[in-house]
């Protein structure tokens, strides 16, 4: 694995502030520095309780004076246009409709919120706390069919479509998923390039369908968001629109470093590859596959999107937005393994398989240096099993199926460097804390 992709897999696992203490000597500094950071914005709150008054932080840098502004695609990474790029992402970029159906699976509602507090390393918060110093733009706690808090900030609505990010590559797993129980896809052992002759004689071509799952197939491939990288290509070319699209996304990463299934080594193009191949084994977009097969089945109730190529492919890695809600009937039918109110929407045997590591470079600890990896799927260390769909800038889906248990968390966190990384495992810890069963 090159320095630069070890970076990647690993930044948001050494910065949780769980660490061992072997760890700590390394990062304490800035530890220490967050420590006196969020020291002081949990004194700026209690401050703001006092006069009656709540801020999200960073409201002036994120655009409030100009209305949270929707930029254009080559600003929507600014800090001043983030949170109109991760709650209007279909405005700014090309994506296909993923339709919901006529039946919404309600939402019950708890009469009053829990009370939820957390600990860190060093400190200890309450959920206030944690929204006043965290770029959380949708934070939903769900425990079976009933919502148990579900809040928003700068200005955002429910009825708005958060970015999803990375947190795609899972939804991409489960529709392999429910193509393997209809035949469409004979088996995880077949390669890419038995669906996708354009890739044949390729390394990407030539590896099996469950080493992409596992995103092992051993083709280099660098994913450090520096704007230089491979995916950067990979973003170009794909949501970009800048070439033909479909194959052409990845066909310029044609260099294998090691043997397939040897080592975890995270990758975008591997999911890329995946979701090219459901569309030449189902004959379908993605998106019409998702409507199909789990959209409208588990009550979706909003239309979510994805964003697309210059072909109109979709850039499977990445760019599926739906309601913080819709995430959360997501989640419920994960917890669920793949049911909804009495219907296998997703085959059971598959959300347990990639949900468990499939080998012992898998496990968490191994795979990354706090989590493990099953099929496109975070994996939580601990014998009770627990899962996380995890995206860039914050966006996050945490299941604990035993109790039923969903958090979402959606954000605009900067990419490199923002502290709220090192919070929302704690906060996840002390949800289920109070709230699993």
């Amino acid at each position: 694995m090159s320095a630069q992709n070890s970076e990647h897999s690993n930044r948001e696992s050494r910065l949780w502030c769980g660490l061992p203490g072997n760890k700590l000597a390394k990062y304490g500094k800035a530890f220490a520095l967050d420590t006196i950071v969020r020291l002081g914005a949990a004194a700026l709150f209690l401050y703001g309780l006092a006069a009656g008054a709540f801020a999200a932080p960073d409201e002036a840098r994120l655009g409030k004076d100009e209305g949270y502004p929707v930029c254009a695609r080559a600003q929507a990474s600014q800090t001043r246009c983030l949170i109109g790029a991760v709650s209007r992402f279909d405005e700014i970029f090309p994506v296909n409709r993923v339709p919901k159906g006529s039946q919404v699976r309600e939402l019950k509602r708890a009469p009053r919120e829990p009370a939820i507090s957390y600990s860190t390393q060093f400190s200890s918060d309450n959920l206030d706390g944690y929204l006043s110093h965290n770029r959380t733009t949708g934070l939903l706690i769900l425990k079976g069919d009933t919502i148990l808090l579900e809040r928003y900030q700068y200005e955002r609505k429910p009825e708005q479509r958060m970015a999803s990010y990375s947190m795609a590559k899972s939804v991409v797993s489960m529709l392999v998923g429910i193509a393997l129980a209809e035949g469409k896809i004979k088996s995880i052992d077949d390669t890419a390039q038995m669906y996708l002759p354009e890739l044949k004689g390729t390394p990407y071509g030539e590896t099996q369908l469950k080493h992409l799952l596992t995103m092992s197939s051993g083709v280099r491939f660098t994913e450090n968001y520096g704007g230089n990288d491979d995916v950067a290509v990979l973003g170009r070319i794909s949501i970009g629109q800048d070439g033909e699209g479909g194959v052409a996304t990845v066909m310029p990463f044609k260099s294998r470093e090691r043997d397939p299934g040897e080592k975890f080594h995270y990758s975008s193009a591997e999911t890329q590859v995946l979701g090219l191949v459901l569309r030449a084994a189902t004959g379908k977009t993605l998106s019409a596959y998702l409507s199909e097969k789990i959209w409208q089945p588990m009550g979706a109730e909003s239309d979510a999107s994805w964003g697309i190529d210059k072909g109109g492919y979709e850039s499977a890695f990445a760019f599926l937005n739906a309601t913080v809600r819709d995430y959360a009937r997501l989640g419920m039918l994960l917890a669920n393994d793949g049911a909804m109110d009495g219907r296998q929407i997703i085959p059971a045997d598959w959300v347990r398989a990639a949900t468990t590591p499939s080998a012992r470079q898998f496990q968490p600890g191994q795979a990354d240096a706090y989590y493990g990896y099953g099929y496109q799927i975070w994996l939580l260390p601990g014998q009770r099993r627990q899962f996380v769909l995890r995206g860039l800038r914050g966006q996050m889906i945490f299941v604990d199926p035993a109790s039923k248990l969903v958090m979402v968390h959606t954000a605009a966190r900067e990419t490199s460097g923002d502290p709220g990384y090192r919070e929302v495992v704690p906060l996840w810890h002390g949800v289920a804390k109070a709230l699993a069963d």
